[in-house]
């Protein structure tokens, strides 16, 4: 019946999808005990308790309705006001931002409402499994371009270069990345600009982990001059920054006749984003800040312990810049990604990703989070150090 069902009723699109390497494994270690997950790119904080008590007030009052298509007009101004603070980046709150429910669906908006069938889209890898996955599901076709360890991870602007065909419609970036934790310098970030102007192509730029940042300044794409702003579409949220997840709020944010065709696709697709969660993300912006300072402080201290970690147990790691994942080679382990991925999950109980999960350039790396409690990552740096006692 099964085999029926995928030939007859589903979409060649669908179908030819790979299921996600990260739920794999997430999965499995689901179904064992004892095991410390270094899989899972979630915070483990609780969204803080100011943030919390805004959407259940919201909830009190009775504000259980649909907003407006775009989200509250409030929080798209204090969206704007966020981003013109931090980075210099004008946005009209009216016609130039829409609020998703999530990042994951303003990156669906997105590809849906730009994609032709058969447009292309050039995208950096290693990466989040989502970009592909979206760009395939809109019609388009991904074009990956691997970057390497001995660039920091940072894709060269001359690859992309010779990837550009007449089907080319954006460059995808995504930094701080995930699941490399690499950053942008600015003049990469430039040089990615000038061929989006020189070929006539979209930016598309997902800044997810944007406040993630350590002993480096974070480069907002669309604030490196009026001619990427106008080009470039801006993918953010709360999830990462804030701790909030599950409340499944996010936005995009980009020239007005752009966000039209998402605001579009976002009023026959999913209506407006939750309520609650609005009011919530509202409160994260107005008074919030403390609290990312505190996270971001913490995760600094993990990611110094599970880097330095790693590199004495011989998996030579580079100095992840953002986000909260560190990707260690484990070449000297003799395994490829898969093989290390399952036997350290069997035999030591510790969950990480293999990095060829995430495309072309993660092969013989495997991602490891350190969004879990200092004591969690010293107890599995132990059990790792007894596998690679065993296997290195």
């Amino acid at each position: 019946m099964s085999d029926f069902l995928n030939s007859k009723f589903l979409s060649k699109r669908v179908v030819g999808l790979k299921p996600s390497g990260i739920r794999r494994f997430f999965d499995i270690a689901a179904t064992m005990k004892d095991v410390i997950s270094l899989g899972i790119g979630e915070p483990d904080f609780i969204t803080p308790q100011p943030i919390l008590e805004a959407g259940i007030r919201s909830l009190q009052r009775g504000e259980t309705h649909y907003t407006s298509n775009a989200g509250m007009l409030e929080l798209r101004q204090a969206i704007a006001d966020h981003l013109f603070r931090l980075y210099g980046v004008r946005y009209n709150p009216v016609d130039e931002i829409v609020v998703t429910v999530g990042v994951s669906e303003a990156l669906y908006l997105t590809m849906t409402a730009i994609l032709d069938p058969g447009d292309e889209v050039i995208i950096p890898t290693p990466c989040f499994v989502a970009y592909q996955a979206e760009v395939i599901l809109a019609g388009g076709r991904p074009v990956e371009i691997p970057a390497r360890m001995e660039d920091n991870f940072q894709v060269d602007p001359d690859r992309i270069r010779a990837a550009i065909t007449p089907r080319t419609k954006a460059i995808f970036v995504a930094y701080p990345s995930n699941p490399t934790g690499a950053v942008a310098e600015r003049a990469t970030l430039q040089a990615i600009a000038a061929l989006a102007e020189q070929h006539d192509l979209l930016l598309i730029s997902d800044e997810i982990y944007d406040r993630l940042v350590y002993d480096f300044q974070h480069v907002c794409v669309p604030s490196l001059g009026e001619n990427i702003h106008r080009r470039t579409i801006l993918l953010g949220g709360f999830s990462k920054d804030y701790a909030m997840t599950g409340w499944r709020i996010g936005y995009a944010a980009g020239p007005a006749e752009l966000i039209k065709g998402l605001l579009r696709v976002h009023q026959y697709t999913i209506m407006s984003a939750p309520t609650m969660a609005q009011y919530a993300a509202i409160e994260a912006l107005t008074n919030g800040e403390p609290f990312v300072q505190q996270m971001v402080a913490e995760y600094d201290r993990r990611r110094r312990l599970l880097v330095s970690g790693l590199n004495r147990l011989g998996l030579k790691t580079f100095e992840p810049r953002g986000a909260f994942y560190a990707f260690p080679s484990i070449r000297s382990s003799g395994m490829d990604d898969e093989t290390f991925a399952q036997r350290l999950l069997e035999e030591e109980r510790v969950a990480v990703v293999p990095g060829s999960a995430f495309g072309p350039g993660g092969e013989g790396f495997v991602r490891a989070c350190y969004a879990t409690e200092y004591s969690q990552i010293e107890e599995a740096l132990q059990r790792i150090e007894r596998f690679m006692q065993r296997h290195g």
